[in-house]
C-alpha cells in the first residue's frame, strides 16, 4: 500500500464528516453571509478550530466573490490548499543531535495518548534506518507501561533504561541519558507516564524531568513530542497549551487518526501553536506510525 493510500484509509471517518460539510451546502444557487457562516460553524464542528476554520472560509468567500467557484469541487480545492498553507507554515526537519551525539526524544501525553506504543514504534522506524536505539521506562507507576517498553525494546532488539517500580522518574531519566552518551546511542527515547494537564503535581513533575535531561546533556532533549490522540478535537488545544509551560513542546505526534472523524484538530494546532506535526498514526502496527505528509493529509481529508 502507497503512503498516501494508507493515510486515504486511515482519513475515512474524517473524510466523510467534511465530504457532509460541503455537500449541506451544494445546493445552494446564491450564498449568502449566513451561508459562509454556515459553513464556519460546520468546519468548526469538525475541529478545524474557530482561526483555521476562518481562514478557510475567508480563502472561499474571497473567491466566491470574485466568480472563481463554480462547483463543489472548486470548494474543496480551495480547502484543501488553505489547509496546505496553515500545515507548511512552520515545516522543518527533526533537529537530530550533531555526529556521534545521541538524540534525545521526551514524549509526553495525557493518558492513553498511545506515547508508550509511539515510542516503541519510533525505535522501530530508527532501528530499521540502521540507528542505536535506547528506550527510557520514565512511567515508573504504571507496571504494565515498562513492561510493554520491554516487550517494544526485545522486538526492535533496542535496548531500555527501567528501574524498580515507583521510583523517582527523573532518576531514570538521569541514568538514561547517561547510558545513551556513554554507550554512544544514536538515539535516546524517553517514555513519561500519561498525565492530565491540570494536576499540577504531575506536571511539575514532567518539568523535573525536563531539567534532569539538560543538567547531564546541556543540549538534550532535542524534542519534546506531545503524542495527541485524535479521538480528543478540539480538546487537545488546552492539552498543548498546558504542557508548553512546563516542558518546550517542539513538535506533535497524532495518534489514532484512523478511529476519529476529528482529523480536523491537526490543522487546529498547528494554527494554534505552529507545532509541526512528525509522525501520524494509523494502527497498531509498527508500519501504522507514518512520518506525516501536509499534502497527502490534505488531500485525504478533502477525497482527492
Amino acid at each position: 500500500m502507497s503512503i498516501f493510500s494508507i493515510f486515504k484509509t486511515g482519513l475515512q471517518k474524517t473524510t466523510t464528516a467534511v465530504s457532509r460539510v460541503f455537500a449541506a451546502l451544494g445546493g445552494e444557487k446564491a450564498w449568502t453571509e449566513e451561508t459562509f457562516e454556515d459553513l464556519e460553524a460546520m468546519l468548526i464542528s469538525c475541529d478545524f478550530g474557530v482561526v483555521a476554520s476562518r481562514k478557510i472560509v475567508k480563502s472561499i468567500r474571497d473567491r466566491y466573490q470574485r466568480g472563481l467557484i463554480q462547483t463543489s469541487a472548486d470548494l474543496k480545492n480551495i480547502a484543501r490548499e488553505t489547509v496546505v498553507s496553515i500545515m507548511t507554515q512552520n515545516t522543518r526537519e527533526i533537529n537530530f543531535a550533531e555526529t556521534g551525539k545521541p538524540t534525545v526524544i521526551l514524549m509526553v501525553g495525557v493518558n492513553g495518548s498511545g506515547k508508550t506504543t509511539t515510542a516503541g514504534k519510533l525505535a522501530w522506524i530508527y532501528r530499521n534506518q540502521g540507528k542505536n536505539v535506547m528506550l527510557a521506562a520514565c512511567d515508573t507507576f504504571r507496571a504494565a507501561a515498562v513492561e510493554q517498553l520491554k516487550l517494544w525494546g526485545e522486538r526492535t532488539d533496542s535496548q531500555v533504561i527501567a528501574a524498580a517500580p515507583n521510583a523517582d522518574p527523573s532518576s531514570v531519566a538521569f541514568d538514561a541519558v547517561n547510558a545513551a552518551i556513554s554507550r554512544k546511542a544514536d538515539i535516546l527515547i524517553i517514555d513519561t507516564a500519561g498525565r492530565q494537564h491540570n494536576r499540577k503535581n504531575l506536571m511539575d513533575e514532567l518539568a523535573k524531568i525536563h531539567r534532569t535531561i539538560g543538567k547531564v546533556y546541556p543540549d538534550a532533549p532535542h524534542e519534546v513530542w506531545l503524542t495527541v490522540d485524535s479521538n480528543q478535537g478540539s480538546n487537545a488545544i488546552n492539552q498543548a497549551r498546558e504542557f508548553s509551560k512546563v516542558a518546550p513542546i517542539s513538535g506533535l505526534v497524532l495518534t489514532k487518526l484512523d478511529g476519529t472523524g476529528k482529523g480536523g484538530m491537526a490543522v487546529a494546532l498547528n494554527q494554534e501553536f505552529g507545532h509541526n506535526v512528525f509522525f501520524a498514526g494509523f494502527g497498531e502496527r509498527p508500519e501504522d506510525l507514518q512520518d506525516f505528509d501536509p499534502q497527502f493529509y490534505a488531500d485525504a481529508m478533502f477525497g482527492e
